[in-house]
């Protein structure tokens, strides 16, 4: 199964949501200028992002994916929670995963398959709410929960303050010193109600490596 959406969306300079953002912030507009255009495709399969997630919690990226490969190569690349379910833990620890991720995939699983986890009523919730849903599987905190809401269901006001590379993005972009929850939410609150946008442009000035210099010397 494709784990990912085909639909394209594109992020510019044209874009309603970063012609707000720049009016708003004018450190923006350096951040866009810098970027230019993104495009990305969201998760269409919310289970093998959440199950992803899992797996890579605490991890290096290059860790983190080839844990991820060892998994989906266990169902043959036809990830189901059926498929999950049928794998022992045995099997799960042999291509290193963790005892207490083990736990936590079956979690998931377990919610999922019981319908106590339906993806499908999530649809017209809030994202309070399904951060709420979300959260009460255990293993999914509320980082994981806030990547959900970006990364599957394309939510536009998602401010991932948990979140690391955020956070250096935003220590990059604001020369920030304070990076409490709270200075954070103060500092970012011009941005609504696009706080995931500009967050997908700080993952992208980061990933470019533009962060290895001060934004002043843009």
């Amino acid at each position: 199964m494709d784990a990912l959406n085909k639909t394209v969306h594109v992020l510019n300079k044209n874009s309603e949501s970063v012609k707000y953002l720049i009016k708003k912030d004018k450190r923006f507009e350096k951040v866009v200028d810098l970027i230019g255009e993104i495009t990305y495709v969201t998760y269409s399969d919310p289970y093998i992002f959440l199950l992803d997630t899992i797996i890579g919690q605490m991890l290096s990226n290059k860790v983190a994916d080839i844990l991820t490969e060892r998994v989906h190569q266990l169902c043959n690349d036809s990830v189901t929670p059926d498929a999950i379910a049928l794998i022992s833990d045995d099997k799960l620890r042999e291509v290193g995963i963790s005892y207490s991720k083990i736990s936590f995939i079956r979690n998931l699983t377990n919610a999922v398959k019981s319908k106590e986890l339906s993806f499908e009523n999530l649809t017209n919730l809030s994202d309070e709410e399904i951060i709420k849903i979300i959260t009460k599987v255990k293993g999914i905190g509320p980082w994981s929960a806030k990547m959900f809401l970006i990364f599957v269901m394309n939510r536009l006001d998602v401010l991932p303050y948990e979140d690391v590379a955020f956070l250096q993005g935003y220590k990059w972009m604001f020369n920030a010193r304070k990076m409490t929850p709270s200075a954070i939410k103060s500092k970012c609150s011009k941005w609504h109600p696009y706080c995931s946008v500009a967050a997908r442009f700080l993952y992208k000035i980061l990933d470019l490596g533009f962060t290895k210099k001060p934004y002043a010397d843009y």
